[in-house]
């Protein structure tokens, strides 16, 4: 069988396997700076020291990057079974023989032979169930892998939303454990791993072909480890946070504000995940919100509404005099543009609607019963007539 050898490139930048990504980023810079040609002007080692280093960069800092380098052995752009284009697979298996093109949905009969008939599995089932480095016990993933986003709702006063405010909120989220450095394992010491003999990998025999795959008892690593009791082997711990959330002015109810980076911490150096706050406005006394808009119920006497008159009516931003035209009925509304929210994207204000109530006084003395006789006597208008002309 033949073998390719592959760059180790956690070892060209000095850090461990399991390495969180801000040690490979300090690792990186430090290399960097000791191996640059303008700090080693015509020193070819040094030159090809740091291309090594650029190139381990280039890989285990990009998350997708190093989950391929971590499970096959190298990267490609082409994908993870570039190689057997190649005519060299993972393992350093030798494919040039076979023809590929028909191998998504059936077998192969053999070198340059036709594909079989389309059905379940394939080549690339193969590939997945010889190459993946998944922990058969089911303890914990060996890739780095991306937190999980948070969602909290928080109930925030109708002031809160329109003006903006700071709300500090108690969260629990998932971070690394501390004992195990979020590898939900523990090294035992020098223990070789009785499986790979410490290799780190094991032959596997399929039909004609012979591969190298991962060990799945120690998974590459060629030494033993334990279950790390602090975290259950899962490599995380809930811990409770106080975060502080700017609430921007005019928030809309159900508004979902992004917080990045404080949701769960990723598995293995991956991302972590953000944190969603979900608003919930409470109700106003008087204001009513739609949208950007405010409305409102304004009462108004029955001499305001006779002979007309300016009123002071409520906004958000204080007193507004409201002109009332003669002889306006109840339920008639008014709009003062741009005395509502500000939109904080269009940078617009919505508009205040009013609409006029018109309050009837209770009449107790024989003054006042007099006076509205005499108004009904002089002003014999029905307003229920329209009701009967159906016809």
């Amino acid at each position: 069988m033949a073998t390719t050898e592959q760059k180790d490139y956690y070892k060209v930048l000095g850090v461990k396997h399991g390495a969180f990504s801000d040690e490979i980023r300090k690792a990186y810079r430090r290399l960097a700076r000791k191996y640059h040609p303008d700090v080693n002007p015509g020193d070819q080692s040094s030159e090809d020291r740091f291309k090594n280093v650029q190139e381990a960069y280039d890989i285990l800092s990009d998350q997708k990057k190093r989950q391929m380098y971590d499970e096959f052995g190298f990267y490609s752009d082409a994908g993870p079974y570039a190689g057997a284009a190649r005519g060299t697979g993972p393992g350093g298996f030798d494919f040039s023989g076979f023809d590929f093109s028909d191998f998504t949905s059936g077998g192969a009969r053999g070198p340059r032979g036709p594909a079989g008939k389309k059905g379940g599995g394939g080549f690339s089932d193969l590939f997945s169930q010889f190459f993946r480095q998944d922990d058969p016990g089911g303890s914990r993933q060996t890739v780095a892998r991306p937190g999980e986003d948070l969602e909290y709702t928080v109930d925030i006063g109708f002031w809160d939303a329109i003006r903006g405010t700071t709300i500090r909120l108690n969260i629990l989220r998932q971070e690394n454990c501390r004992h195990c450095r979020g590898l939900g394992n523990i090294a035992s010491g020098s223990a070789q791993c009785t499986q790979c003999a410490g290799s780190g990998q094991v032959n596997q025999t399929v039909g004609a072909m012979k591969f190298n795959i991962t060990c799945p008892r120690c998974q590459g690593r060629g030494q033993l480890r334990n279950t790390c009791s602090a975290c259950g082997s899962s490599g995380r711990v809930g811990r409770n946070e106080t975060v502080e959330v700017r609430i921007p002015a005019g928030a809309q109810p159900g508004s979902r504000l992004r917080v990045p980076a404080k949701g769960n911490t990723g598995h293995l150096g991956g991302a972590s995940g953000d944190l969603y706050i979900v608003t919930r406005v409470l109700s106003h006394p008087f204001f009513e919100r739609k949208a950007d808009d405010i409305h409102i119920e304004v009462p108004v006497t029955i001499p305001e509404a006779i002979l007309g008159d300016k009123i002071e009516v409520p906004t958000i931003d204080g007193k507004a005099l409201l002109k009332i035209p003669p002889g306006t009925n109840s339920g008639k509304t008014f709009r003062l543009r741009e005395k509502g929210v500000l939109n904080r994207r269009s940078q617009r204000r919505g508009d205040q609607f009013v609409e006029v109530k018109i309050v009837v006084p209770s009449i107790a003395d024989e003054t006042s019963k007099e006076l509205v006789r005499e108004f009904a006597k002089v002003n014999q208008e029905d307003p229920r007539a329209d009701l009967w002309n159906q016809e």
